[in-house]
């Protein structure tokens, strides 16, 4: 039975690989790495770092720290990352297109296989080499990527009606750009990127370093 890992640690983890990626071989190699150091990458502290990674089994040697190759391997197991994860972005727009050109992902290991979109002008094109589909096409295309994210990059007046589009296709893990809380079953993760949200938060420290508001 696989330890249960605690939703705060798997944010985190994100974070620890990229701190890992940055002691590969071809950037400066470090066959090992502490957990200070890794806390110090991460920007956590290092006694976070060795709880979290001991849900992965890994407790690191004392005095040496952890093996920087094995513990990217299973940082990368960890989040289903061992081989391209399939994304799937609906909603050809601008933000749609720019989120497909987004070279990070690739790099992450995932790799956009589609785009979905209404606009009969863009259906059955190319746009950057990534096809734009129809969607009464959902189905057949996560039947074909299956465990594949979805992306949700549409106006928010139709984004719930493509949540339940796609949650209907059997889609169960969403990335949402969209404003606005999307509502899906209990088995589907849902998360949420609110950028006006965060600018709103940023404005809110902004205000009070400038004295504008009371502390």
């Amino acid at each position: 039975m696989r330890r249960s890992i605690p939703e705060a640690t798997v944010a985190r983890l994100p974070l620890y690989l990229r701190a890992l990626t940055e002691l590969d071989p071809g950037v400066g190699f470090e066959a090992t790495v502490s957990s200070e150091r890794l806390a110090e990458l991460a920007g956590v502290n290092a006694a976070k770092v060795r709880k979290d990674l001991s849900y992965l089994g890994s407790y690191g040697t004392r005095g040496v720290g952890y093996d920087v190759a094995l513990l990217r391997f299973q940082m990368n197991v960890s989040l289903g990352l061992t081989g391209e994860r399939a994304v799937i972005i609906a909603g050809a727009g601008r933000l749609g297109q720019a989120l497909a050109n987004y070279v990070g992902f690739r790099e992450r290991g995932f790799r956009v296989v589609a785009m979905v979109d209404v606009d009969p002008a863009k259906v059955g094109s190319n746009l950057s080499g990534i096809p734009v589909l129809a969607p009464d096409e959902v189905d057949q295309l996560l039947a074909a990527n299956d465990g594949c994210i979805v992306v949700i990059a549409t106006p928010e007046d139709v984004a719930q009606g493509v949540v339940d589009r796609f949650v209907a296709a059997g889609a169960s893990n969403i990335l949402n750009f969209a404003p606005g809380v999307l509502s899906a079953p209990s088995e589907v993760m849902v998360r949420n990127v609110d950028l006006g949200l965060e600018l709103q938060v940023l404005s809110f420290y902004a205000a009070r370093k400038e004295g504008s508001v009371d502390s």
